[in-house]
């Protein structure tokens, strides 16, 4: 048999890291990752490959593929061949995890000719990442974020939306990346979880449109207990950022920007080394592609 489906799904960066309390929010961007599924008569068989970094492990892809087709009883009648190609960097805060569980979801879904509810979707892809142990609260907020577009306020632990807020402009998004990786399974969580009462300060904050202001905030406390050094965030607000702060678990940093003040940023973290991205806010749902 040759059943294929093809999907995309989106990055985000962080405005509450939902490590500490279990409430989280994420802004999403215009990084994308794109998954082909092709069924097999092999049942039992799934094969996995990230094209764009082939060297990472492909345990979520696979656990993602076989979530969906046990859902539907079909888990002994198709194996299934995953690809996925993304531009979002892995392991550095950027929910390259979450993009990846829905596009393959999404993907699988339309190689077998079903249909789901768009929040069984990014269900799904929680539940794998959870059993594939690549996140630590199941990353709802990232998920949410990823699928819907725009900017998701979540309860992760309750799997609940709280809030849905789409910003009036898609402003640049400047995302500064190291060259070290930081994976989520390897977090420190007691030292995070010290910071509990701060974090869900912050959420009352996104929930009432502060969001902005949430995301540095959320940074500067997430860097002070994980040892990051806040000189990259400092340094974009002075150049004009509108909100930065570390993004996730870190390493990455992403800052809001006014374009006028791309340029400003930019300069003022050639210092810093690494590589920066450049993208904007993303309001597009993650969809199949034709």
């Amino acid at each position: 048999m040759a059943d294929v489906g093809r999907a995309v799904a989106y990055g985000a960066v962080t405005v509450i890291n939902a490590i500490s309390c279990g409430f989280g929010a994420a802004l999403s961007v215009d990084l994308k990752t794109e998954a082909t599924v092709r069924l097999t008569d092999e049942p039992g068989r799934i094969e996995g490959r990230i094209l764009s970094d082939p060297e990472e492990n492909t345990v979520l892809v696979k656990e993602t593929v076989n979530y969906v087709l046990k859902r539907f009883g079909l888990e002994r009648e198709h194996g299934a061949s995953v690809e996925t190609r993304s531009n979002i960097p892995i392991a550095r805060g950027l929910k390259s995890s979450s993009a990846a569980a829905n596009a393959v979801t999404l993907a699988t879904l339309a190689a077998l000719g079903k249909k789901v509810s768009d929040l069984t979707v990014v269900n799904i892809g929680v539940d794998a990442s959870l059993e594939a142990g690549v996140t630590i609260t199941g990353a709802f907020d990232d998920a949410c974020a990823s699928f819907f577009g725009g900017i998701a306020v979540t309860d992760n632990f309750g799997r609940k939306i709280m809030k849905k807020i789409e910003p009036a402009e898609k402003h640049p998004i400047l995302v500064h990346v190291p060259a070290s990786k930081a994976y989520t399974a390897d977090s420190n969580v007691r030292k995070m979880k010290t910071i509990a009462e701060e974090a869900k300060a912050l959420h009352s904050m996104a929930l009432r449109g502060e969001w902005m202001t949430t995301m540095t905030l959320n940074g500067l406390l997430y860097s002070a207990v994980l040892g990051y050094e806040t000189g990259t965030a400092v340094d974009a607000l002075e150049a004009g950022a509108l909100a930065a702060g570390l993004s996730g678990k870190g390493p990455a940093v992403a800052a809001v920007v006014p374009r006028d003040n791309v340029k400003n940023v930019l300069e003022a973290w050639k210092k810093y080394g690494g590589s920066v991205i450049e993208t904007r806010i993303n309001t597009e749902k993650a969809h199949v592609l034709r």
